[in-house]
């Protein structure tokens, strides 16, 4: 959500920013919040004048009061009753406008950094770098759910028959090796000075209204029938969320934080081949890294967030790139971010395992997470949040990229600890 100042004093900036990210059914909104803005301060300055002169006249009543002069009294004590009923009414007003404001707020979109490319969707995000060299090997790399099924590691069936599409039950080697990649990336971010973290896996609306746009919200989240209460998509709705309505010392930032959460999510919409199986599906785990700083330090964090990303992904010996999301396929709160695609060796092309973005002070206005500097001064800290690694799509990249000739899946050095040592995994 933006400053409201801001708006004010920036109409063009921010309509400028709507059509960057093709959204121009919202370009009316700009200007009714400032037309409400206008509305409501009007109706403050009013209400402020009305209480200066109610309480001018209070005073004027007890000197009467005082004189004896009990009828000059009651003419002004019903001015003041008057007074008192028209500044309810301005109150209320006040109310409605504040409403409307934010309820309009909460749709414009968060400006995006000058250095986000300008495009309409995914189609148009930009490479920027690649890590690892992406080998296709001369053997056939079968479909990833074939890989499971071979090793005896997965079984769609029956979760079919339990929960429908979109659930999977894994088992054997294959559950080891995701609870494996889990544990590791727990360890590999808390090596790297992060504090772990278990959140809780529901949300109140609040919090849901805070962490993420409506069109977000609705594509997303699963409601708890008969309560305020939202399944997480991702552990980040609650982590930000633990920080709601608070005031932090300067002193204590950054706050670096990585959890581990199950995610649940509607995945609306019609999917292509590629995505069944266990590449989209409404029950996953993941391990997520979250930074609250200050504003100045945003965009170092940015680029430290997705790099540890890549270094998780190359220690398994899994060819990675960034890819620049452009503004039309920023989600609103976002000032920019990136997506990590892992090597398919299958496909023979790069397919998105995480995504790392910096939402500025988005959230915090949203949730009110302020930070109070060495000088008293209060401001919205920055927030950030990158995937380390979500399994069982990140399993999809790991079977295809460590599938040996004889049908074996290889285990990296890194992982061998996490498998009991085990090297490989075999029928």
């Amino acid at each position: 959500m933006l400053d409201l100042k801001f708006v004010r004093e920036n109409p063009d900036i921010v309509k400028q920013n709507i059509r960057n990210k093709f959204q121009d059914q919202k370009l009316p909104l700009v200007d009714e919040v400032i037309e409400l803005d206008a509305k409501s301060r009007a109706a403050k300055q009013e209400a402020d004048d009305l209480r200066n002169k109610r309480n001018t006249i209070s005073k004027q009543i007890g000197g009467l009061m005082a004189k004896g002069q009990r009828e000059e009294a009651e003419a002004l004590k019903k001015q003041v009753t008057e007074f008192s009923e028209h500044l309810a009414a301005l109150e209320e007003k006040e109310t409605e406008y504040a409403e409307e404001i934010r309820k309009r707020m909460l749709v414009i979109p968060n400006i995006i950094d000058p250095s986000v490319p300008i495009g309409k969707d995914d189609s148009e995000n930009v490479e920027n770098e690649r890590f690892g060299e992406p080998v296709v090997p001369d053997f056939e790399i079968p479909y990833h759910t074939d890989i499971m099924e071979r090793l005896h590691g997965i079984d769609l069936d029956a979760a079919r028959r339990v929960a429908g599409n979109g659930f999977y039950y894994l088992k054997g080697d294959i559950a080891r090796l995701h609870s494996a990649v889990l544990s590791y990336a727990r360890d590999f971010m808390i090596n790297r000075g992060f504090t772990y973290y278990v959140p809780p896996f529901m949300i109140r609306s609040e919090v849901v209204t805070g962490v993420m746009s409506f069109a977000e919200m609705e594509n997303m989240m699963y409601k708890i029938e008969g309560e305020d209460l939202y399944l997480i998509g991702t552990s980040e709705h609650s982590m930000i969320g633990s920080f709601i309505d608070t005031i932090q010392n300067e002193s204590d930032l950054p706050f670096t934080l990585t959890s581990y959460s199950p995610c649940f999510r509607k995945e609306k919409g019609a999917h292509g081949i590629e995505e069944r199986g266990v590449y989209r599906i409404h029950q996953f785990e993941k391990q997520e890294m979250i930074v609250v700083c200050k504003p100045e330090d945003s965009m170092m964090w940015y680029e430290k967030l997705w790099k540890n990303t890549v270094d998780f992904f190359r220690s398994l010996d899994i060819p990675v790139r960034t890819l620049e999301c452009c503004s039309g396929d920023l989600a609103d709160l976002k000032v920019k971010s990136c997506d990590v695609e892992a090597w398919s060796p299958r496909q023979k092309k790069y397919f998105e395992v995480g995504s790392c973005s910096n939402l500025g002070d988005a959230q915090a206005r949203r949730l009110k997470i302020r930070v109070v500097g060495e000088n008293g001064n209060k401001y919205f800290a920055h927030t950030l949040n990158n995937t380390v690694v979500a399994p069982p799509r990140m399993l999809i990249a790991f079977l295809e990229n460590n599938l040996q000739a004889d049908g074996s899946i290889r285990i990296p050095e890194a992982l061998r600890p996490y498998m009991g040592g085990q090297e490989k995994i075999t029928e």
